[in-house]
């Protein structure tokens, strides 16, 4: 059963939900958290959900704010204000009832779950598809000083997603960045956790997830795929990728 729906953050603003439960009910969720420039109903998370439902594991997926049908421009998008927003979610399914709670990331939302992971220790497993942990290292290696500063000037960046029109996005949000580098307090996550990243990935450089994975003091594993890019566009790494996600959320949620 799908429940289609809005929640708010701190501040108020509307958030888009889908919660989608097997029948006969369950305890365990997984809180899905979507890349940047995507969605809840990105493909990583609708296969995810299809899994878990049919291993009898309820999924919460939501939009960021101004992606989606959320709220809000998205070109006052901060890592500071998704993180509150995931937080709501995880307080949300908390007192619908739900009693084991796994999160999981992909990309952006890989940096929202590690630092959102960081405050609940009432979290059962963490799961990260390519997080991103030092955006704005990825911003500069990806722009260069000269797009940097007309970032700076306009409030504006190229398309990440290939699209021939520039994105309003203002610098703020590299401010914000800068300020929210998830190494450190990756070290503060409880829950057991698991990285997906894929060795030919052209956005995330690599050695963020290998820098992540020492700096996490948990049960943790590190899974490599060898030729896979960052959206494992190869029919094979997708489905490698959502089968080792699905299993550590299965084995910890139970």
């Amino acid at each position: 059963m799908e429940t289609h729906d809005w929640y708010h953050d701190a501040p108020g603003h509307r958030i888009s939900s889908i919660l989608t439960t097997p029948d006969g009910g369950t305890e365990r969720i997984a809180v899905l958290c979507h890349g940047f420039l995507s969605s809840k109903t990105s493909s990583t998370n609708n296969t995810l959900t299809r899994m878990l439902i049919e291993r009898g594991i309820a999924t919460f997926r939501f939009d960021f704010f101004g992606q989606g049908d959320s709220q809000g421009p998205f070109e006052e998008i901060t890592t500071t204000l998704a993180v509150g927003q995931a937080l709501a979610a995880l307080d949300l399914v908390t007192q619908q009832g739900y009693r084991r709670i796994g999160l999981m990331g992909s990309s952006f939302g890989g940096l929202v779950s590690i630092l959102t992971a960081a405050q609940r220790p009432d979290l059962a497993c963490l799961a990260l598809k390519c997080p991103v942990v030092d955006f704005a290292e990825e911003l500069r290696l990806g722009f260069g000083d000269k797009e940097l500063a007309r970032w700076k000037a306009t409030d504006t960046i190229p398309n990440i997603m290939g699209g021939p029109d520039r994105i309003a996005l203002r610098y703020a949000f590299y401010e914000d960045c800068l300020r929210r580098i998830a190494y450190e307090p990756a070290r503060s996550i409880t829950a057991p956790t698991v990285i997906v990243q894929g060795e030919q990935d052209e956005h995330v450089p690599l050695h963020q997830s290998r820098r992540l994975y020492d700096a996490l003091h948990v049960k943790k594993h590190l899974e490599l795929l060898p030729g896979a890019d960052h959206q494992f566009t190869k029919r094979e790494d997708f489905t490698r990728m959502t089968n080792v996600i699905a299993d550590w959320l299965t084995e910890h949620l139970a």
